[in-house]
């Protein structure tokens, strides 16, 4: 199979960040152009996309709300109960609630 270069113009910033993430996926950018070219051909478009996760989006949704609980917790004068306390209060709750239906 006869192979010709393809040259194009880009960013020197672009394609720093792109040669790091494809770094990052195990290819460089010449084998990524080309695999898009290919599954261009295949899908008949534009193809697909090949992503890394830009931050742990559970661990972070988990720590937010962690902070959120506390700073309010610290609002409410509630940030030194023990266990027991806060078991105790969430019970009372549960009754309060159990009575009023």
């Amino acid at each position: 199979m006869a192979t010709s270069l393809l040259q194009i113009r880009v960013d020197s910033s672009l394609k720093e960040q792109a040669a790091n993430l494809y770094e990052d996926l195990g290819i460089d950018i010449s084998t990524a152009v080309r695999m898009f070219l290919k599954r261009s051909v295949l899908t008949n478009g534009i193809p697909f996309s090949m992503t890394l996760p830009k931050t742990n989006y559970r661990a972070e949704r988990a720590l937010r709300a962690a902070r959120e609980i506390s700073e309010t917790s610290e609002l409410n004068g509630l940030s030194d109960m023990t266990l027991d306390e806060i078991n105790s209060e969430i019970d009372a709750v549960r009754r309060e609630e159990r009575e009023t239906h």
